[in-house]
């Protein structure tokens, strides 16, 4: 017996060293692919965020930050899917709609995603009815940093961090690679937040090479 079992241990040591490591849990999983994506490896992320579906596929309407990987992977069409699933577990969300709006503008263009644009309920979060109307094209980019601006201290400053976050993903699906880089440097250095959308902020403007030490100051 104690040979037997001398010879199983070694049995599974051979196994590990070989690379017959014991499967990752779904949470690991999950963080490894929530890490990929903030180093801005967004295609090791998404097929990291692949691993997890599989692994436990109940989860996947949930799963709204494997929609914004899938966005930075350009696989648009998986991450509209994401985000019309993600909806039927949280249909008041406006950065939802907006994610699902970006998808579909890069497949198809700016009015089609405004035409697509995904119903939203009662997102009380400030600017974020702002965010809705101007991805919908019915108000300016001045009346989302305006809405932003009331208020004071840190509450003043998140709000300015989603603003320009979303004003920047804005100008990127329109085209206007200046306005995405002036709006997204806003949000990722004088405004920058230590939360999974300020971090957003800084790996779009890492992924797309710009540097927030350019950013202006904040007024």
């Amino acid at each position: 017996m104690n040979t037997f079992r001398f010879l199983y241990a070694a049995f599974v040591l051979s196994l590990a060293a070989a690379g017959f490591a014991a499967e990752p849990t779904p949470q690991e999983l999950f963080s490894e692919a929530v890490g990929l994506f903030f180093d801005a490896k967004p295609l090791d992320s998404a097929r990291v965020f692949d691993q997890f579906v599989m692994a436990e596929p109940r989860a996947e309407p949930e799963l709204w930050q494997r929609g914004l990987t899938l966005y930075y992977a350009e696989r648009f069409e998986d991450g509209q899917k994401q985000f019309e699933l993600h909806r039927t577990v949280n249909p008041n969300d406006v950065e939802n709609a907006a994610w699902h709006f970006l998808c579909v503008a890069k497949l198809k263009g700016l009015n089609a995603a405004r035409e697509a644009l995904l119903p939203v309920g009662d997102d009380p979060r400030v600017p974020m009815k702002q965010v809705l109307a101007l991805y919908a094209g019915k108000c300016e980019p001045e009346e989302v940093l305006a809405a932003a601006e009331k208020g004071e201290g840190a509450a003043r400053r998140n709000q300015l961090c989603f603003a320009h976050l979303y004003l920047g993903l804005y100008f990127e699906a329109l085209g206007d690679a200046a306005k995405a880089r002036e709006h997204i440097l806003q949000a990722a250095g004088p405004f920058r937040m230590d939360h999974y959308m300020g971090k957003v902020a800084v790996m779009h403007a890492k992924l797309r090479g710009w540097s927030a030490a350019e950013a202006a100051p904040a007024p």
